[in-house]
């Protein structure tokens, strides 16, 4: 056994200690949907960091700065300009208002059928596109490490899941992204001070030699061609900031903490940590342009990167600390997948059993004993219906997947919650027809782009011109709900 195997190992076997000790804890539906608000403000910040930081953010945009430099920059500022705008919109009031999941603030509202399920609806889509493309690479990263086949290693991570989030609920959750956190933050930091010290020290001489060895030279600090039309990075970076606005997971992590002034603290720290891990990004995509992207070690016959870009950061801590540190980074990189995992499956776990269930099958007819079983069970529905889902789209461009989870909460769920909270004008009939028009919209958009139009379906030239969605579906949202609105005001 490798140490990347015994790695991995240690890793899930203190996650599963986490498990057992929160099972414990965890007696009721409030202990299982938020764990009760029992979580302080540095610890759902950090668990908040953990659960937004998926492998794509560490993993990929190292392998993207190696490639395309600037470009790296715009999805960094565009995710990061988020965090602020949650913290002045959506903190406080998600804590005052809310007490399980996103259909409960829409609810106390419009306390009809239509709206909870829109909420439903639109929660249960984006966290199935998101936890699909983490399970593949949970499933891919296993093989890797234990040469498993890609169908009984993706059984093995979606079964982990079902025992973190069936057992400890928010509270077990919470706690392995909490480590996670943690984790990241510490390989993030070896590897940018590694970088640091290979290069004598330096930060100049490190920017110099980038700049001599990528092809674009000091164009590496400038956008790339994909970037040259205003427009879509207009759309793009609009779709990242708001879609951090309107993703299930991370907006119901507000429930687990005591009060709304500890929403606003623990959306400061969250900040903070993406800001900081971000900073260490740039460095760490640096060092792998110097130390990575021409070293023979690293290429195979045709010159390109073994595994991929995506595999940068990991041939960089081998650069750097040789095959320890490889290992264990990808150890950490796999817990990374998993914490992700973990809170995806809580949110799609609630608004099945608490939305769908209880709210709308039951209409609130059932005992706390019930829901709670119905949510244990609707963990293993949701993770099931992942992995088969993730065995038919393991080869295809997950990134698809993530802007259209990206899309979709900022064209659906954001505006709806946005308007629910701020204007008095809205009517239930408004919140429905807008989120079901952000969400559709966001769709088609979508397929009709260069991502799925060209690249996928093969044809010459695409229907929508972007391949983000957002500069149009997000408007057309706040359009149909204020038009829908004004017209069933009475």
């Amino acid at each position: 056994m490798n140490l990347a195997q015994c790695a991995v190992l240690t890793l899930l076997a203190f996650s599963l200690a986490l498990t057992l000790w929160a099972a414990r804890r965890t007696r009721s539906r409030a202990d299982f949907y938020a764990a009760s608000g029992r979580i302080s403000a540095w610890q759902n910040g950090l668990a908040l960091a953990g659960d937004y930081l998926s492998a794509a953010a560490f993993l990929g945009a190292a392998g993207l700065f190696m490639r395309q430099g600037y470009d790296s920059l715009i999805y960094a500022v565009g995710t990061l300009a988020g965090w602020p705008l949650l913290l002045l919109l959506f903190a406080e009031k998600l804590r005052e208002r809310g007490r399980f999941t996103l259909g409960d603030i829409l609810t106390s509202r419009f306390d009809t059928s239509s709206v909870r399920a829109l909420s439903t609806i639109s929660s249960l889509l984006i966290v199935l596109f998101y936890l699909v493309v983490q399970l593949i690479g949970a499933g891919k990263l296993l093989g890797l490490l234990f040469g498993l086949p890609y169908l009984p290693a993706v059984l093995l991570a979606g079964l982990l899941a079902i025992v973190y989030v069936a057992l400890g609920g928010m509270l077990a959750t919470t706690w392995v992204q909490i480590a996670k956190a943690c984790l990241m933050l510490i390989c993030g930091l070896v590897l940018a001070a590694g970088v640091w010290l290979k290069s004598g020290a330096s930060l100049p001489a490190l920017i110099a030699h980038a700049e001599a060895l990528h092809p674009a030279g000091h164009g590496v600090w400038l956008p790339s061609k994909a970037m040259h039309n205003p427009w879509e990075v207009l759309s793009l970076g609009l779709g990242l900031v708001l879609g951090l606005l309107g993703l299930p997971h991370v907006l119901m992590r507000f429930f687990t903490v005591p009060d709304a002034r500890a929403a606003r603290a623990s959306a400061c720290w969250a900040t903070g940590i993406v800001a900081l891990f971000f900073t260490l990004n740039v460095v760490i995509g640096i060092g792998a342009i110097v130390f990575v992207s021409h070293a023979p070690a690293f290429l195979d016959v045709h010159g390109k990167l073994i595994g991929g870009d995506n595999m940068a950061a990991l041939h960089l801590a081998r650069a750097i600390g040789g095959t320890a540190l490889q290992d264990i980074v990808a150890a950490v990189v796999f817990a990374t997948i998993m914490a992700v995992i973990a809170g995806l499956t809580v949110a799609g776990a609630s608004s099945l059993s608490h939305d769908l269930y209880a709210g709308l099958l039951r209409r609130g007819q059932t005992s706390e004993a019930g829901e709670l079983a119905a949510s244990r069970w609707s963990v293993i529905v949701l993770v099931l219906l992942a992995v088969g889902l993730s065995t038919w789209f393991q080869n295809q461009n997950i990134a698809i997947m993530m802007g259209l989870a990206f899309g979709m909460a900022a064209s659906g769920p954001f505006p709806v919650l946005l308007l629910t909270l701020f204007w008095p004008g809205l009517t239930a009939r408004g919140a429905v027809a807008g989120g079901l028009a952000g969400l559709l919209g966001a769709t088609a958009l979508i397929v009709a782009g260069p991502a799925v139009w060209v690249a996928v379906l093969g044809f010459a030239h695409p229907l929508f011109p972007l391949a983000n969605p957002a500069l149009c579906s997000v408007p057309l949202a706040f359009v149909t709900a204020w038009a829908v609105s004004r017209f069933t005001r009475q």
